[in-house]
């Protein structure tokens, strides 16, 4: 992209003063307060001067607009959110917050994205992007732009056949999780449909507050495709052992309703669990329905975003960060489109600054998969992928407090699963970006296990 390029919103300028509701309190993305002045972030000398719109006020849109800004660009920025509040922390929703009651996590406030120059439009979800026009179209606005970053994240999947009835929900924003946690309580009757792993952080959260829940999975096996059957099968031993009832190869054949509100749910086999609430976790499909006259090439598994290496889209300065894209890993030598919150924070700040910088000085995205969930007071963690010729449980098993789960390709360790092992996740991840061999990982868990030597 060259560096002399302009460009202007069609209208004039908005001040960038939405802030979340008085209550919100704030926490920090990177733990630094930005400047008082954009203009002090430059650290490259050759970053364009026109409009960077990035689409999608989520945790990767905020890291464009922050990468950007770090990468030298001092244009205007414009920041869209379909949603009425400022970026904020997702995973919570479906953990602590369910359960504790306490207050949600907001990565910035308006004083500070004002401080970095960036137009914020909260409640303001893009409709249409016209690339021969350049401009981004969200409702009576059209915002001309030299280069754009959409983060608009995934949406939920809904079962096409299920009634509009109260007590039938998803969960995906952070209104969401207040009108679910409003709902929560003591002796209250919760089926969850889908035991994937937002289904089963809702199903722990639920039961931790008292709620009898019922957890439907459609699979035999849940999350085969986030770890593979042999963890999955695994780790989804934790629902029975706290007292969540999961029942597997499952499909809801009707709901049963009474005075307009939810009442039961009743399988195909012909039980009938009764149900006060019930929550859809089947799933998230990219928020890209906006997209569908751009003319952008979008895959045909699910409409997410198709990237190059930078991130770039099929349309000229077009980027793309978080869960709507698709890009080739070239660590794993595989493309791949990830749903978790170390990939967006990453993917957003590299598309943010591929995005303003001249083409010869971008950086090709490449990452080793990073994710974690918790259950029941026990922390499942995830690195690399699940592509793999066999999996072994170097430590622990099924049914175990602690597992370590090595996942091999040939002689290559390509991915580890954890259960309650912190300490040593990270050290496995590192191995897998250095392409290290199944006995490295073997040596390096022995290690971890051998006491200190005696000092002298």
């Amino acid at each position: 992209m060259p560096c002399s390029r302009t460009g202007s919103s069609s209208r004039g300028p908005r001040s960038a003063t939405s802030s979340p509701s008085p209550t919100a309190r704030s926490t920090h993305v990177d733990q630094r307060r930005p400047r008082r002045t954009h203009r002090r972030h430059r650290v490259r000398a050759c970053a364009v001067t026109g409009r960077l719109v990035v689409v999608g006020a989520s945790l990767a849109g905020l890291r464009a607009v922050q990468s950007a800004r770090r990468a030298g660009h001092e244009g205007p920025i414009t920041l869209l959110g379909a949603e009425r509040h400022l970026p904020y922390d997702r995973p919570p929703l479906s953990k602590a917050y369910l359960g504790t009651g306490g207050e949600p996590d907001f990565f910035v406030t308006a004083q500070e994205l004002d401080e970095l120059g960036v137009e914020v439009l909260l409640s303001t979800p893009a409709e249409a992007l016209d690339p021969v026009r350049r401009v981004v179209a969200a409702g009576d606005d059209r915002i001309a732009y030299d280069a754009v970053v959409i983060a608009t994240g995934a949406a939920p999947r809904r079962l096409p056949d299920l009634p509009e009835l109260d007590g039938i929900v998803t969960l995906r924003t952070l209104d969401d999780a207040a009108a679910i946690r409003d709902r929560l309580g003591p002796d209250l009757d919760v089926v969850v449909v889908g035991a994937g792993f937002i289904g089963s952080e809702i199903a722990s959260s639920a039961s931790a507050v008292g709620g009898r829940v019922t957890l439907v999975e459609a699979a035999a096996v849940p999350l085969v495709r986030a770890v593979g059957e042999v963890v999955g099968a695994a780790v989804s031993t934790l629902h029975g052992r706290n007292g969540v009832r999961l029942v597997c190869d499952a499909r809801i054949a009707r709901v049963h309703a009474a005075s307009g509100r939810v009442a039961a749910v009743e399988l195909a086999s012909g039980e009938v669990i009764p149900a006060d609430l019930v929550v859809v976790g089947i799933g998230a499909a990219p928020a890209t329905q906006w997209l569908a006259q751009s003319g952008a090439a979008l895959h045909p598994a699910d409409g997410g975003l198709v990237c190059d290496e930078y991130l770039e889209t099929s349309l000229p300065d077009v980027y793309a960060a978080g869960d709507v894209t698709y890009w080739p890993n070239a660590v794993l030598d595989a493309t791949m489109r990830l749903e978790n919150w170390t990939n967006a924070a990453e993917q957003g700040g590299r598309a943010g600054a591929n995005a303003v910088l001249p083409r010869p000085s971008r950086t090709p995205y490449e990452t080793v998969p990073y994710f974690w969930s918790d259950w029941y007071d026990n922390r499942i963690q995830f690195v690399g992928g699940t592509a793999a010729d066999g999996v072994d449980f170097a430590e622990g098993g099924p049914g175990t407090e602690r597992f370590v789960a090595l996942y091999r390709s040939g002689d290559r360790l390509v991915g580890a699963a954890t259960l309650n092992e912190p300490r040593k996740i990270m050290k496995l991840r590192r191995l897998i970006g250095g392409r290290a061999g199944t006995g490295e990982a073997i040596a390096l868990l022995a290690s971890m296990a051998r006491p200190a030597a005696p000092g002298p």
